[in-house]
């Protein structure tokens, strides 16, 4: 009998879902197993470190990392299975770009810890007890991973062969990626985005798009949106205009607006950078204005966005130029 290939999948600071993505594609999961063999899932298999210490080098064809490198622990899996692996995979809008675990930068390690365990209404911790990094029981010595100050990307922690984004990935692109690899089809160079698109979420969005010239932002609780109308010129902040396409436009087909969770789309740098941009164009500033009458228009429309970090980077701060350079 053949060998069959390795596959592996790891799940560092995320929510989970990108494993329950792949379980999504259904009944092909039995090709998959077919032509795999799944050595290591942490949520899925009993399999342990030291065993995957144990193989040779390069003896895994693919492994799909998923979740932002927020511990020692993330970092030291993260250089484990990128020497294990043949074709490591940036899996999910967390190892891209650092997603929702990525806002954490704008506060440090400390500012979590005095948060999380001391100065919060919900928490009764009179001694001031925080987790240490070594603690002695009568055992010996317990050990727990450094939290960082910063949360990383995977590509900024090791090298990556390709990046699939989405939170998380939409099961027929995941099942897309893994049957060119069954089929033997070439993949595309390295460093390549796979299982999305090139251009735009607005691009693959139905609803009809006109002239932009916003007089204020709203929530999506504040306004019952037509059903037919770009959000955007609602005057709803949809990301769908500096996010890559691949996911089939589902927020704005249920009249959700796009949040950006599959990244900048081919050509941009900054996924925030870009979207600001963006309404920096569709401001309704004309007529007879003077400088001062403008800055104060503008300032009031972009008073009515709350939150500028969870809006503009929701899913890209930690990979974005900004990083932590925020709250430094």
């Amino acid at each position: 009998m053949t060998k069959k290939p390795g596959l592996s999948m790891y799940w560092a600071s995320s929510c989970g879902g990108c494993e329950i993505a792949l379980v999504n594609i259904n009944e092909k999961i039995l090709e998959v197993i077919d032509k795999f063999d799944f050595m290591f899932c942490p949520c899925l298999l009993d399999t342990k470190k030291k065993d995957i210490e144990a193989l040779p080098d390069k003896s895994i064809e693919i492994t799909l990392f998923n979740g932002a490198v927020r511990t020692e622990e993330n970092a030291e899996m993260a250089n484990l299975l990128r020497k294990k692996s043949k074709i490591l995979i940036a899996f999910g809008s967390c190892s891209n770009d650092g997603c929702i675990p990525g806002l954490s930068n704008l506060y440090s390690a400390k500012d979590h810890f005095d948060t999380i365990y001391l100065n919060n209404p919900t928490v009764s911790n009179p001694g001031g007890i925080v987790p240490q990094r070594e603690t002695e029981v009568p055992e010996g010595t317990l050990h727990l991973p450094e939290f960082y100050d910063t949360v990383r990307t995977l590509s900024q922690v090791v090298d990556v062969e390709y990046f699939i984004p989405g939170c998380p990935p939409e099961s027929n692109q995941i099942w897309d990626v893994i049957n060119s690899v069954i089929e033997g089809v070439k993949l595309p160079p390295k460093g390549s985005v796979i299982g999305a698109g090139t251009s735009t979420v607005c691009d693959e969005c139905e609803k009809i798009k006109e002239d932009k010239k916003i007089d204020r932002f709203y929530r999506t609780y504040e306004i019952i949106p037509d059903t037919k109308k770009c959000l955007l010129e609602q005057g709803i902040i949809c990301m769908g205009i500096a996010t890559r396409a691949g996911c089939g436009s589902l927020c704005p087909k249920v009249n959700m607006p796009c949040s950006g969770c599959y990244g900048a789309p081919d050509g941009v740098l900054d996924q925030g950078a870009k979207m600001i941009a963006a309404l920096g164009s569709i401001l309704n500033l004309e007529g007879d204005l003077t400088e001062e009458e403008i800055t104060g228009h503008t300032n009031k429309i972009m008073d009515s966005i709350p939150d500028y970090a969870g809006t503009f980077y929701k899913f890209s701060l930690a990979g974005s130029i900004l990083k932590n350079s925020v709250r430094k």
